[in-house]
């Protein structure tokens, strides 16, 4: 019963998930390129900056659907070098478990973006009207 009441959503609850976590995404990139409500400022060309801009840009083109699967994937890659490099830090021990490492977000936002790398833009999307044009 509760398939058959969520299975004529599964699109639009995608785009809003896309939309959402493209959002959510874009804000660490405002927070790191532009210092708004964060502690500091990464040095302009550094590469926390740099993941920055890629956030920033990636995560609008993902909340609009713009070269969706280009931001994705490549968002999703920025997210497995930070975990890799800035949480996990290949270390051993209790440092390898995300709960501990503090990598949650990291390690979800690249699983997330892979995923919409492979499934594309869907519904409610820039990706969407440009192909119908065609």
């Amino acid at each position: 019963m509760l398939t058959r009441f969520l299975a004529p959503r599964t699109e639009a609850v995608y785009a809003f998930a896309r939309i959402v976590t493209g959002l959510l995404f874009a804000f660490h990139g405002v927070q790191k390129v532009f210092g708004v409500l964060a502690q500091s400022q990464p040095p302009v060309g550094s590469q926390l900056w740099m993941g920055g801009v890629i956030e920033l840009v990636a995560g609008f083109a993902i909340a609009a659907g713009f070269f969706t699967t280009w931001a994705a994937f490549l968002a999703s890659g920025t997210m497995a070098v930070a975990y890799t490099q800035f949480h996990w830090k290949l270390a051993m021990g209790a440092q390898f478990f995300p709960g501990i490492n503090k990598g949650e977000l990291a390690l979800v936002y690249a699983v997330w973006f892979l995923y919409i790398a492979c499934r594309g833009a869907g519904v409610a999307s820039l990706d969407r009207m440009r192909t119908r044009r065609r």
